[in-house]
């Protein structure tokens, strides 16, 4: 494996507060692809807006970054393309469950074979500090200045439901398990969902690195994350909160191998002779 293949120890000028858990998240996700051994040409990075967003600038890797809410589209879309790469989608709780919840919806029943994680501060940090789709009930925000009275969405519990095939919490807290979780979810074959503690120290002075080590747990080897119905009970607690895998599904095919496109000839599109006519065809079809 050839040393600092992703440039870990790489200096670089990072637009986060001091002290934000977006620090730890990096240096997990970056031991994480050293240890698999993946060539980095061959890993795209994709996100849309907000300070997780901001991930894969600071990745030397490819990257797309688009929309706000808007990552999982172009996502799914680059690994049909050319299912030989690695996808990684980096979000942030409001980005990935506010903006863009009806994408993760859908794109959980395609179930293309990409990695998702959400840094999950239960607050939004880039817009300075207004309330989350993940925070706590009765938080108060410059918005939300009498606090919040919505209840907090589950995104554990969505996904057990939604049958996301690999279904996961991890805390920025603890790097080295944080990177173990992420291997797995990479490798991982179908949609991977790993949800991310993380403190936001400027905008989210409750849910602390203390706070979310006080509040959550780790599942032990005795829990079987195959089990459905008993995944959707484990992801339904909450404060504490459970870390490590919680579901596991090995049984859905991955959308880009249900493309007919596929069916008989396994290269990537790019690889492939189109013949002129057709594209010409194509061209001259009316919109």
């Amino acid at each position: 494996m050839t040393a600092n293949r992703f440039n870990f120890e790489q200096t670089i000028d990072i637009a986060w507060c001091p002290g934000c858990g977006n620090y730890a998240i990096r240096r997990a996700l970056l031991a994480a692809l050293e240890e698999l051994g993946l060539e980095r040409e061959k890993v795209v990075m994709v996100s849309g807006i907000g300070q997780a967003a901001k991930m894969p600038q600071y990745i030397n890797a490819h990257f797309f970054n688009g929309l706000h809410g808007r990552a999982l589209p172009p996502a799914t879309a680059i690994k049909a393309c050319n299912p030989d790469l690695t996808v990684i989608v980096e979000s942030g709780d409001g980005d990935m469950y506010g903006e863009g919840g009806n994408h993760f919806l859908h794109a959980t029943r395609r179930n293309p074979d990409i990695t998702l994680f959400v840094h999950d501060n239960m607050i939004y940090g880039l817009t300075k500090g207004q309330a989350s789709p993940t925070t706590r009930l009765g938080m108060k925000t410059p918005v939300q200045v009498e606090g919040v009275f919505e209840k907090p969405l589950n995104p554990m519990a969505l996904a057990v439901s939604l049958d996301v095939p690999f279904v996961a919490r991890a805390s920025a807290a603890d790097i080295d398990q944080t990177k173990e979780i992420m291997k797995r979810a990479i490798l991982h074959r179908g949609f991977s969902l790993v949800d991310i503690f993380q403190p936001c120290v400027s905008f989210n002075k409750f849910n602390t690195f203390k706070w979310f080590k006080d509040n959550s747990y780790y599942l032990d080897d005795a829990y079987d994350p195959t089990d459905r119905v008993g995944a959707f009970r484990k992801a339904l607690e909450e404060e504490p909160f459970p870390l490590g895998i919680i579901y596991l599904n090995n049984d859905r095919a991955p959308f880009e191998e249900n493309l007919p496109v596929y069916r008989h000839d396994k290269r990537p599109l790019y690889q492939r002779d189109f013949p002129m006519e057709i594209i010409r065809d194509i061209l001259k079809q009316k919109t």
